[in-house]
């Protein structure tokens, strides 16, 4: 009998206008949870709506990706925000993506903050917490998703929330369990056997590989498949593939 099961989510619906990003369509077959842009970083009204509408149809779960005001640089760059500003902000969005997951009869799952934000949420308990009240103000069923050892985990469950432990099968690992920065050499995992190897070991040892060859302590309920790479469906395929041989059960998180 299986013993172990992950989720696997992929951040969705990130274009804008006549702009298209990612590989939403090929992903969807392989995941079990999206995270649908809310309309700063990426995303706007009619994106939000066809997202939500594919993920329905592909029975997928659905989650709120609230970034901050920069789609310039695609929210990935920190800025330097209140509290009460990330408040406003993530309850602002999510609040949008529920409104159309509703219209649509569905029902909004979780939250998963996007780039600098959801870093920032990793570092600061002031940002992290003002995004867990926000998220239990508008509805305390929701599953907060943050990186395994974040600060973000932490206030959400101080604020009664449940919480699902993410990890990411095409990054490499700190010692002390944090994500190598992008801007470092060896942040990224190149070759699909890799990230297959680590998404294993993440879920059936906790561990995940560090830069410098060694392993990170890890706690992964679900992965991370990144929809951006030029071989994003065809690793997302593998990945899962992969992991059902060994006898995980891939499924979403009860909410």
């Amino acid at each position: 009998m299986t013993s172990f099961t992950v989720d696997l989510n992929a951040d969705f619906g990130e274009g804008f206008g006549a702009y298209s990003f990612g590989q939403d369509e090929a992903l969807l077959p392989y995941v079990t949870s999206v995270n649908i842009a809310c309309g700063w970083h990426a995303g706007d009204p009619h994106t939000m709506r066809e997202a939500v509408a594919r993920s329905l149809a592909a029975g997928v779960r659905i989650g709120a990706h609230p970034g901050l005001p920069d789609r310039l640089g695609f929210g990935r760059r920190e800025m330097a925000v209140s509290p009460q500003e990330a408040y406003d902000y993530t309850l602002y969005q999510v609040g949008a993506l529920q409104a159309f997951v509703h219209a649509a009869g569905g029902k909004l799952a979780h939250v998963k903050p996007h780039g600098a934000l959801y870093h920032m949420a990793n570092s600061s308990m002031d940002i992290a917490d003002a995004i867990a009240r926000a998220i239990h103000s508008l509805d305390n069923r929701l599953l907060v998703y943050g990186q395994s050892g974040s600060l973000l985990l932490e206030a959400s469950r101080a604020q009664g929330l449940r919480v699902v432990s993410e990890t990411f099968a095409d990054r490499t690992y700190q010692p002390d369990g944090k994500l190598t920065p992008r801007s470092k050499p060896n942040a990224m995992l190149q070759e699909t056997d890799a990230a297959i190897a680590q998404a294993i070991s993440m879920v059936t040892r906790s561990a995940a590989l560090t830069a410098d060859g060694g392993e990170a302590s890890v706690v992964a309920d679900t992965i991370c498949l990144h929809g951006d790479g030029p071989h994003a469906a065809q690793w997302a395929q593998a990945i899962r593939e992969a992991l059902e041989a060994a006898d995980v059960r891939i499924q979403p998180p009860t909410y």
